[in-house]
């Protein structure tokens, strides 16, 4: 079997001693090389030719940044970033991740030792599926950008329509982008929008503040209680489960801290679930790329409970396995690829929302 080779780049001797021995406790990987600073990962890339990058977001010598953007251009491989859990750091991660990495870590508590088994698990899990990853050239397109090929978006015909459907989305490897590009695309009338993204805490508060920026509709952070509103989407903190509740006529956000569901906590079956049980039919299911097998049952249920459920191809997938999870248990209705799924999503509400039914 040949092993996943990864190479290390972080300016911390300590960091780069506890990543070289988590990866070295792995059966299925190797460390082919540890790096203090981007120019000597620079010729050790050349010289080792890794499967998988780790690189310290904040850097010396080379911003951990404009070594990603050159790197993304001129020699495109899997990167993890491993970050720090601050304001800044979630920040600049979320950047990263537009320039093409595939997923990141945040730093480990040294100090914890308990929790590294954990961390260890958790960091090898994001190395393997970054390996099999799809590594593409990303571009940012300005917001109110049209749909796939240039192609107008359906129109919702019915203003009613917004307030009964709702649009539940899950994702996670990859997902920060495949989010941002769905959202991009969504009209300022549209459903409701609940999202759960596999995030730390302290990184879903930036990442919905950077959408909000980027959107027609509304993107907020889960505060949990909220009034689900057309033209809004709720992120769920890293914190907690999202669920959709209902009060009288109105659905409701509510957040659980209970504990994790597929190792994940927030769950994107823990979402889809709550939406089978009080939206039904008036929901619409989208299950982007990710890691792991997370979403595939919750949305079993929304199908058995009358939704219409959507799943992103393995073409555009910078990982396959939630949306595959999600097809092999006959939970999807249809499949397409990124670029098509807003305009499929709304195609679909704007033939069935005049019909929606109150449950």
């Amino acid at each position: 079997m040949n092993k996943i080779k990864v190479l290390i780049c972080d300016d911390s001797a300590l960091i780069r001693s506890v990543m070289s021995e988590i990866i070295k406790s792995q059966p299925d990987m190797e460390v082919v090389g540890v790096a203090p600073d981007p120019l000597v990962a620079r010729d050790l890339i050349k010289q080792t030719n890794p499967d998988v990058l780790t690189l310290d977001v904040e850097m010396p010598k080379m911003d951990g940044l404009d070594f990603l953007e050159r790197l993304m251009r001129l020699r495109p491989m899997p990167v993890v970033m491993v970050s720090s859990l601050t304001e800044r750091g979630s920040e600049i991660t979320l950047r990263a991740l537009e320039l093409g990495a595939v997923d990141f870590v945040t730093k480990p508590k040294i100090s914890i030792q308990s929790g590294m088994r954990e961390y260890a698990d958790l960091i090898s899990d994001k190395i393997r599926a970054a390996s099999k990853a799809r590594v593409r050239a990303r571009t940012l397109p300005a917001a109110g950008t049209p749909g796939a090929a240039g192609t107008p978006l359906p129109q919702l015909r019915n203003p009613l329509m917004s307030s009964e459907k709702l649009i539940i989305v899950g994702a996670s490897t990859g997902g920060t982008e495949a989010i941002r590009e769905f959202l991009m695309q969504m009209p300022s009338d549209c459903p409701g929008i609940l999202i759960t993204q596999h995030m730390p805490e302290g990184f879903t508060k930036s990442f919905a503040k950077r959408l909000d920026s980027l959107c027609k509709i509304a993107v907020v952070e889960s505060q949990g209680n909220e009034r689900v509103l057309p033209g809004h989407a709720y992120i769920a903190p890293g914190h907690s489960h999202l669920l959709l509740t209902r009060s009288g006529a109105n659905y409701m956000t509510k957040l659980d801290q209970g504990e994790p569901v597929n190792r994940h906590r927030p769950s994107v079956d823990v979402l889809f679930r709550s939406a089978a049980q009080n939206a039904g039919k008036n929901a619409v299911g989208v299950i982007l790329t990710g890691m792991g097998k997370d979403g595939a049952a919750g949305m079993l249920e929304m199908k058995n409970a009358g939704a219409y459920n959507f799943a992103q191809d393995e073409a555009s997938c910078v990982v396959f396995g939630m949306p595959r999870e999600a097809i092999a248990v006959g939970a999807t209705h249809e499949v397409g690829a990124l670029q098509a799924l807003p305009g499929m999503v709304l195609g679909y509400l704007a033939q069935h929302g005049s019909r929606a039914l109150r449950v």
